[in-house]
């Protein structure tokens, strides 16, 4: 369900290096519109083959907290931040390019 900061993943201890930190992603929609819907599941699906049991993905609903767009520098839904490990990265989109998120989301080299 899509509600305000609502809060999905778990942590369990993760083998040493980069990798071993727990990310933490911040979703940006507007309501539970298909497209937000979508790229949640699309960000869902990266992190549970890439990042098993060391993320979080917090859902903020701008249509409930409008101000948080100006406050985030939200310019367009949905959003996706990476807040944690820095450095901060944004991705605008549906997530559906999987390809370019894993480079955008620094989870895989660019080719």
């Amino acid at each position: 369900m899509l509600t305000l900061a609502s809060t999905i993943g778990t942590r369990r201890p993760a083998p040493s290096g980069r990798r071993d930190h727990h990310w933490l992603f911040q979703l940006y929609v507007v309501g539970r519109s298909p497209r937000g819907l979508t790229t949640f599941g699309n960000l869902k699906r990266i992190c549970e083959v890439h990042l098993p049991g060391r993320y979080t993905i917090e859902v903020i609903d701008l249509h409930t907290n409008p101000g948080l767009a100006a406050e985030n520098r939200i310019i367009a839904v949905p959003t996706l931040i990476r807040r944690s490990p820095e450095p901060v990265r944004r991705i605008i989109g549906d997530l559906s390019n999987t390809a370019k998120v894993l480079v955008g989301l620094d989870l895989k080299e660019a080719a």
